[in-house]
């Protein structure tokens, strides 16, 4: 059984190596890499890239920081891609693009309503998705890995964790701050995230800032615990910002998720993860 599988893989490897190599120089790859630039529009970042190849694509369901929202993700061999739905097939917005070497995949057990999940895990962004069927999250799963695999090895690089971004959590999972445990979130008493682990805090218990440059170029808000443990590590105190005036507390910097702030993404019915072989 182990020898068949070890067939089957070593099979499955070629296959996908073969089939990227032909893909990288073919025209059907150049029309639907122009198309994918076409749909995103003005508002996205060209996609074009000399031995880039478009490896599949779908719609996943991404848990955002207020709801499950569908978005429309473009798996290729070097990076990942995904965008608000605004017309399926036909016009996205809000481009994101993480570089498949930082990429790393957590499997998420399930839970309630929410089925076939996995953590995309890199120092930019983290967050959970979660596909239609088992089959389809298997064949997500396994085609990034491979991707990511593929491309350390030739770029001759390893992974690290140290810089990964937190998976945040959910606005729905906490009525008090889960910090002090004690502050209660209102219209008037915000959630916040720390963008270093990822909790739900009060504002009393974010007021600090570190510079996190994996993340972006402003400072972010962050939780007292972590502000502490940072401020007191060799790489924290070259990146501590002191307590920020009223104007900065109340400014949106590291605030929200650019793709969770509109209400376009209604759950919708998935599309099967499609890959692409040669024509």
């Amino acid at each position: 059984m182990r020898e068949s599988l070890s067939v089957l893989h070593s099979v499955f490897g070629r296959f996908y190596i073969n089939m990227s190599t032909i893909l990288v120089n073919s025209e059907a790859n150049a029309r639907r890499i122009t198309c994918v630039e076409q749909c995103f529009g003005t508002a996205g970042q060209p996609l074009a890239v000399p031995g880039r190849v478009l490896v599949g694509e779908g719609v996943l369901t991404k848990m955002c920081r207020r709801k499950p929202k569908s978005r429309q993700f473009f798996l290729f061999n070097d990076v990942l891609v995904y965008g608000n739905i605004l017309i399926h097939k036909k016009k996205y917005n809000k481009q994101h693009i993480i570089p498949l070497e930082d990429i790393k995949l957590d499997n998420v057990e399930d839970e309630g309503e929410l089925h076939n999940g996995w953590n995309v895990i890199s120092p930019q962004k983290s967050f959970t998705v979660y596909a239609a069927t088992v089959t389809e999250k298997k064949e997500w799963m396994a085609h990034i890995r491979k991707c990511v695999n593929d491309l350390l090895v030739k770029r001759g690089i390893t992974q690290t964790s140290r810089d990964d971004s937190p998976v945040w959590v959910p606005d729905s999972e906490a009525r008090t701050c889960m910090h002090c445990r004690k502050s209660e979130f209102s219209i008037v008493n915000r959630r916040h995230h720390c963008r270093k682990c990822g909790i739900l805090v009060c504002n009393a218990c974010s007021n600090k800032r570190l510079m996190m440059p994996q993340q972006s170029s402003k400072p972010l808000r962050v939780c007292l615990t972590c502000y502490h443990q940072m401020s007191n590590s060799a790489e924290g105190r070259n990146s501590t910002v002191g307590v920020p005036d009223q104007a900065r507390l109340n400014d949106s910097s590291g605030e929200e998720s650019s793709d969770d702030d509109d209400e376009s993404g209604a759950l919708s019915n998935q599309n099967q993860f499609q890959t692409y072989g040669s024509e």
